[in-house]
């Protein structure tokens, strides 16, 4: 359209300045296509004001490709250099300078956290090389980074396995090993698993991942203690130089309060490493009732299956009702179970939302799919409508959101599939997905958890009932099913505490490299969140000294730093005075002095060659660090971007194109006036 309006302006032009030009020629005028030109330009620019008042103008820039190198930091990093130090900070600060003759190169390092500020000073306490690369996808972009440089010795103690990090980048990665590969003699607590709550008078596992290199025929007992009493021991007897195995511990939860155990290995023989040979874990055991009320859209057999696993764990009072039984008021209860609800003819998502209750959804014929995802709010959840069909479930690999029984593995691929009534599931980013289902689209969530303000869950089909019976068949209990639904209720209720005064950590188990943390919340009648009143808080070591501290109010809670301690049990009683009333909280948290960064050693070349190549990358040595630079050049992949930007310029913002329309019409007015052609 703009070209169409650009040739009218121009054909208006050439006419006027073709008349003109006959007309000055009859004058006499010495220079008749002078005028005429002045006089078509005159137009041209005045009619472009009119029909193309904006003229869309194209640049193009070049940008060099970013190279990322990430540097390890951490404490492993520097041991695993050694007196080779110097000479490599040499090399690779070369080959930074000769990159940066082509590229845009970005130097971060990277311990526990990513900073661009420091290189080679190896001392952070912790490695997380998954967060590192995935610093350098967020801030930079998978397009734009032509290459990532990972420099580390492959020992990561923080964060996700690098190797199974979900990625959209396309790009090249070069790895650079530091330190040897070669394996001394070690055996170590490698994990541990363990839920942070259990309720009274319930059994609950301790699990526990052992690793032994180069320890072959060691035959020790790794035990499980509280105290100075031994609850468990399990022989480990060491058959090769390459040795794992997983061990568990039951445990029965018989008294309230927050229990402290602890799982050690005795050292083997010329082991030179025996600070990973111990692991402090913390389950609170808690003698509070949860009320559960199962309303479902019509009578199942799931039903009864839900209120048998709960009611087996002691811990949990449950009400079954049907759609048009539903209490008026949901107060009472601290989680809802709804099956086959919302549905067309029971619309309950109102009352459920107005509730902020934790519910957990199961998707039956009965349900209302549109109604479902009027709770989006709440669920984060999208679902679309499918037709009822038969899906086996699998067991989601990555699910962290509570520690699963043991024998998970091995019952999930035994049971019959549930009939789904879903199509397309879109869970929320960071949505714990237990269970998925393969379907045409790709696997999709099918029994999937979201932690948010108001927790919620949601399996997409229905005939868990099933599932009981084909446990008992093929493994004479239903123990593992039901411990699935205990864990999914549990999860709701987490944060459902109606305590009134209450102090809270992260985590129980701290480094002594790490500052200490603790948040509070208190709440009025009304089970709102207040910070009125003063907070004050003693620390107690196990030497019996105390520090006292004020919490500070952050938004309508509390929190306190208490900064770095050295190692050892330390309990704590926080105390506020609120409405007349005292209120108290206490609890306990371990210090540890074990490094993070001795848990294990050597470097691992295996994991570092695998990214390089599945990243069409080169891996290298640390000594061998400058030869990086040939490849990099070599790969015709590295390219400059080049960036195109449309900017539509409007003319009548531009002082001088009136500058320039006067001008032109000055200029021939003067010439005609010498001329006497007017």
């Amino acid at each position: 359209m703009q070209l169409m309006y650009w040739l009218l302006a121009v054909t208006i032009a050439l006419g006027a300045a073709f008349w003109v030009y006959k007309a000055d020629r009859r004058r006499a005028v010495p220079l008749p296509w002078l005028t005429a030109l002045l006089r078509g330009l005159v137009i041209l620019s005045a009619l472009l004001l009119v029909l193309v008042p904006d003229v869309v103008v194209t640049k193009h820039t070049t940008e060099r490709p970013v190279i990322f190198l990430l540097q390890d930091n951490s404490v492993s990093a520097g041991i695993a250099l050694g007196k080779d130090s110097a000479t490599y900070r040499n090399n690779v600060t070369s080959l930074i300078q000769k990159l940066g003759d082509n590229y845009r190169v970005v130097q971060c390092g990277f311990g526990d956290q990513v900073r661009e500020d420091s290189l080679f000073t190896y001392d952070r306490q912790g490695t997380d090389i998954a967060s590192a690369l995935d610093h350098a996808e967020e801030h930079y972009g998978t397009g734009q980074t032509g290459a990532v440089i990972l420099v580390t010795d492959g020992r990561f103690n923080m964060g996700a396995n690098p190797m199974y990090r979900q990625t959209a980048y396309q790009g090249a990665m070069y790895t650079v090993a530091l330190g040897d590969s070669t394996r001394e003699k070690d055996i170590r607590i490698s994990r541990t698993y363990a839920n942070r709550t259990a309720a009274l008078n319930s059994s609950f596992e301790i699990r526990a991942d052992i690793i032994a290199e180069l320890c072959k025929g060691y035959s020790e007992n790794v035990n499980l203690k509280e105290g100075n009493e031994t609850i468990g021991s399990t022989a480990i007897p060491v058959n090769g130089d390459r040795f794992d195995r997983s061990v568990s511990f039951s445990v029965k939860a018989d008294k309230a309060g927050l229990h402290h155990y602890t799982l050690s290995l005795p050292e083997a023989a010329g082991e030179q490493n025996t600070t990973n040979n111990r692991r402090d874990i913390f389950v609170e055991v808690t003698n509070e009732t949860k009320k559960i009320l199962i309303a479902a859209a019509a009578p199942h057999p799931d039903v009864n299956a839900l209120k048998d696993a709960l009611a087996s764990a002691g811990t949990y009072e449950v009400k079954l009702c049907g759609a048009d039984d539903m209490p008026a008021s949901l107060e009472a209860y601290d989680a809802l179970i709804l099956h086959g609800l919302p549905s067309v003819r029971h619309r309950v998502a109102n009352a459920v939302t107005a509730s902020r209750k934790p519910f957990w959804i199961i998707l039956s014929q009965q349900t209302d799919i549109a109604a479902v995802n009027q709770l989006k709010e709440l669920t984060h959840t999208g679902i679309t409508q499918a037709p009822g069909r038969d899906a086996v479930l699998s067991l989601s690999s990555s699910f962290n959101a509570f520690t699963l029984p043991q024998r998970i593995a091995v019952i999930a691929d035994k049971m019959p599939p549930l009939t789904v009534y879903a199509g397309n599931v879109q869970a929320a980013p960071g949505s714990n997905v237990l269970f998925t289902q393969r379907t045409a689209a790709g696997t999709l969530p099918a029994w999937v958890m979201q932690q948010s303000a108001v927790p919620t869950a949601i399996l997409t089909g229905e005939g868990i009932w099933r599932w009981r019976m084909y446990e008992y068949k093929n493994f004479d209990g239903h123990d593992v099913i039901d411990e699935c639904i205990r864990q999914t209720v549990a999860f709701l209720c987490a944060n459902n505490n109606e305590r009134q005064f209450d102090v809270a950590m992260p985590k129980r188990v701290w480094s002594d490299q790490e500052p200490v943390s603790l948040t509070a919340r208190l709440l009025n009648a009304n089970n709102e969140q207040v910070n009125t009143a003063d907070v004050q808080l003693t620390l107690t070591d196990s030497a019996g000294r105390k520090q006292q501290y004020t919490m500070e109010r952050s938004g309508t809670g509390y929190s306190l730093n208490t900064g770095i301690h050295a190692g050892g049990r330390y309990s704590y009683m926080a105390r506020t005075s609120y409405n007349g009333k005292e209120l108290t909280a206490a609890g306990s948290f371990v210090v540890e002095s074990i490094p993070l960064e001795l848990m294990a050693t050597g470097a691992d070349y295996g994991m570092l060659y695998n990214l390089a190549h599945e990243h069409n990358g080169t891996f290298v040595t640390a000594n061998n660090v400058a030869a990086l630079y040939d490849s990099i050049v070599a790969n015709n992949n590295i390219k400059p971007v080049i960036l195109t930007n449309s900017e539509s310029v409007p003319l009548i913002d531009r002082k001088w194109y009136f500058i320039i329309i006067l001008a032109l019409a000055v200029a021939e007015w003067l010439l005609r006036k010498y001329w006497l052609a007017q």
